[in-house]
């Protein structure tokens, strides 16, 4: 699991995976995104401007977990 810090009440989902080093472009993660390997909160998510909150938990193809504080 990878601990990821924001400053701000929340963080859209795809700038997430990209300030996470998930993915390495906007296209790389609405990838991700759209075809469901994503899960917010155990939830499958396609929505790539998810508002992501502090205490959320976002999986990343079952494998790598991002834990926001």
């Amino acid at each position: 699991m990878k601990k990821i810090k924001i400053d701000t009440e929340y963080i859209k989902l795809d700038q997430l995976l990209k300030y996470g080093e998930i993915a390495q472009t906007g296209g790389h993660a609405k990838f991700l995104i759209k075809d469901g390997h994503i899960k917010v909160n155990k939830e499958i998510c396609t929505q790539r401007g998810k508002k992501i909150f502090r205490g959320d938990i976002v999986e990343i193809e079952g494998e790598e977990s991002l834990i926001i504080e």
